[in-house]
């Protein structure tokens, strides 16, 4: 849909203007600050400024409109090319604050940071990231338009929206792009449009340094529709032509759309054209100057915005107005159509759950072994039922991740071939995508309305690393299904058997990771990853068992992510004992003898630090009381965690090698995560306490 009612292109001497504004703005904005990307947002003017004046739904005053389109700008560094469009159409952000472009406190930092700056749908800088951000939106907005209105003719439908996107040479050099983009053409997601910036420029100067191929043969091959547009005789871009394909592309719905634009870097500026030195650097105040006489701008104004310029920019205030009331007047015909939908959808985009969603989650009788990766799949399954917004898949591990919320109901485009392809199916196949499958996760959360989880093995961990942090960064309330957590796994060997994992994601501030001891710290667990989705959103990892574990009785105390398991006998806690996962039921065993031998021990399942982290001191002092200063901490991974919990008389059994390929038990035999080595581990903490050491 579109702001503009037609698709006849018009282009003014003011719309003309506008664009050689934005131009001289990106020069003068890095120019002040001394550092920043100037040449791409020069160059891509033209293609930003046809995006929000002329085909992006949206409206500058209610920037969190349901109906809007979403724009991804994936290569971040060229910020001011977003910022500038924020700014002319009306989103808040003033002149003062591109003279403030990557200062301190500013609303317009380095690269676009969702949740700071209206109208950034998603923090995007690290290159082909934002690509996987727009093919996960495109995936929510038709797995929404199945929960709210799946019946409506294409195009028909409040709830039908264009998902838009700029990408560089560098983001489809990454191999996530080519994952997401993969899979968007598989799954013909004929809702997402990209604008391909190739401008042939890098930071090592010619992308023939490094980069050949026929990028559209290639997007071809991977299902998409592909156009290419020449520049004008100028060699800046040609509106005009750039028009037209972007109506062609928004009018292929069965495929997703890349449209190549060759630009040149930094046009018009007469020396700085073209260069690599463009592209990250400030043009210096003579090439400044030069670039705005070319502009016919005065080279001794800086940040120069005619009126006639900004309130022409502005009527696109005026067109989204216009158009957000059409789509109510839509929505609201939708609503009194469809009474229980819409109770659905205020429920949803409430963050609210359903009454008596807690009775679907299962519980488990102490005593029988379980592993926590089936528990969880008991969850999603019982979840399911009754939270129609949760939906997920697996990166082709669906078998081993337990990750399978409905084997009938498979997210595939119209024609699969598949039995259980549903075009709004719950059940994802990522493919073995990792890379794609955590960034399209994050736009799947972006764009709101539904639950998402995604499964892997712990392992695999570090091909989503990067996704994983941008969700840390922008506490999207995504859940990673890791399977598969520790040695445990057995024959599959080092390569599979996550080691320095745990640590590692425990490193990245605003990610908490899970990991429960056994089937009903799973339930709890993933119920308060539920609870916390809208009232505390972050996103979270489950570390689940790939072997079954002892069942303990349920204790809803593991949702504060540390509690007392089991309590010291015979007086007070002389030693405790911290575990987490499968080695919970070492610490168990090693408390059995330690209080056979008279010395009280208490047992703190930990299943996730960052919770227990969260409550407030006193609660903390009761699990872990200082006075206590004895303790033994057991995790089969490196002990990085732990010290800050143990102490100075502490000891921790831990894992600082790699695994290898045996039977579990095996492993855990030869590698000293045994109730031995607790016990003995406790004794030494002991002596130091007694020692006064």
């Amino acid at each position: 849909m579109s702001t503009t009612p037609s698709n006849t292109f018009e282009w003014t001497e003011l719309d003309q203007r506008a664009v050689d504004t934005v131009r001289v703005l990106a020069a003068d904005a890095v120019q002040k600050v001394g550092n920043g990307h100037p040449g791409t947002a020069m160059s891509l003017a033209p293609a930003a400024y046809l995006i929000f004046q002329r085909f992006l739904q949206h409206d500058p005053a209610d920037p969190a409109w349901t109906g809007r389109d979403r724009f991804v700008l994936s290569p971040g560094h060229t910020s001011l090319t977003l910022y500038i469009q924020l700014y002319l159409s009306g989103y808040g952000l003033t002149l003062e604050d591109l003279k403030s472009f990557r200062v301190w406190g500013s609303l317009t930092p380095g690269h676009p940071e969702h949740g700071h700056t209206a109208g950034v749908e998603t923090t995007t800088g690290p290159l082909g990231q934002g690509v996987g951000n727009a093919v996960g939106m495109a995936m929510a907005a038709r797995y929404e338009r199945g929960l709210f209105d799946p019946e409506a003719p294409a195009g028909a439908s409040p709830f039908d929206h264009t998902i838009w996107g700029i990408c560089s040479d560098g983001d489809l050099e990454e191999g996530v792009s080519g994952e997401a983009c993969s899979l968007a053409g598989h799954q013909k997601l004929g809702n997402l449009v990209f604008l391909y910036d190739d401008n042939h420029i890098s930071i090592e100067g010619d992308t023939a340094t490094a980069f050949s191929e026929d990028v559209l043969k290639r997007y071809e091959a991977y299902g998409w529709h592909v156009q290419r547009v020449a520049p004008a005789a100028s060699g800046d871009l040609d509106p005009k032509a750039l028009h037209d394909a972007m109506v062609a592309a928004r009018a292929e719905t069965g495929r997703p759309s890349m449209i190549a634009m060759r630009t040149v870097i930094a046009w018009p500026a007469p020396n700085a054209q073209g260069t690599e030195e463009s592209h990250g650097s400030a043009l210096g105040a003579d090439e400044v100057a030069a670039t705005k006489r070319v502009l016919g701008f005065d080279p001794e104004q800086s940040f120069e915005v005619a009126d006639a310029v900004l309130a022409h920019a502005r009527e696109v205030g005026d067109r989204g107005s216009q158009s957000h009331a059409q789509w109510t007047k839509r929505f609201e015909d939708w609503r009194s159509a469809n009474p229980k939908r819409a109770a659905e959808f205020d429920r949803i985009s409430a963050g609210e759950l359903p009454d008596g969603w807690e009775k679907a989650i299962p519980s488990f009788p102490a005593g029988k072994d379980v592993a926590t990766r089936k528990a969880s799949g008991e969850v999603l399954k019982g979840l399911g039922a009754v939270v129609p917004e949760l939906w997920g898949g697996s990166a082709d591990l669906a078998g081993s991740n337990l990750t399978t919320i409905d084997a009938n109901s498979s997210f595939l485009p119209a024609g699969n071939p598949l039995a259980s392809a549903d075009p709004y199916g719950r059940t994802i196949h990522f493919g073995i995508r990792e890379h794609a499958m955590g960034s399209a996760m994050n736009g799947i959360a972006l764009h709101g309305n539904t639950r998402i989880y995604g499964g892997t093995f712990l392992t695999f961990s570090d091909y989503m690393r990067g996704a994983v942090r941008l969700a840390a960064l922008m506490k999207l309330p995504v859940t990673y299904v890791w399977t598969h957590d520790s040695i445990g796994l057995g024959e599959d060997g080092p390569t599979h058997q996550p080691v320095e994992h745990m640590a590692a994601l425990r490193a990245i501030p605003g990610l908490n990771m899970v990991r429960p001891a056994d089937a009903n710290e799973t339930a709890i667990t993933w119920a308060e990853v539920f609870r916390r989705h809208d009232a505390n959103p972050a996103p979270h990892g489950l570390a689940l068992t790939r072997q079954g574990v002892p069942t303990y009785e349920a204790n809803p105390d593991a949702a504060k992510g540390g509690y007392v398991l089991f309590e010291a006998e015979g007086g007070a806690a002389q030693v405790i004992l911290i575990g987490t996962g499968s080695e919970v039921q070492i610490a168990v065993a090693a408390r059995e003898r330690l209080q056979a031998e008279g010395i009280p021990t208490r047992v703190v399942s930990m299943p996730c630090v960052e919770w227990f982290q969260e409550q407030d001191l006193a609660y903390r002092d009761t699990v872990l009381p200082p006075a206590v200063r004895a303790r033994v901490a057991v995790e089969a991974g490196i002990a990085l965690t732990w010290y800050r919990y143990v102490g100075d008389a502490g000891r921790i059994v831990s894992l600082e090698h790699f695994g290898a390929s045996a039977d579990y038990k095996v492993l855990y035999k030869e590698f000293g995560l045994t109730d031995d080595a607790v016990v003995t581990a406790a004794h030494e903490s002991l002596a130091d306490v007694a020692a006064g050491r």
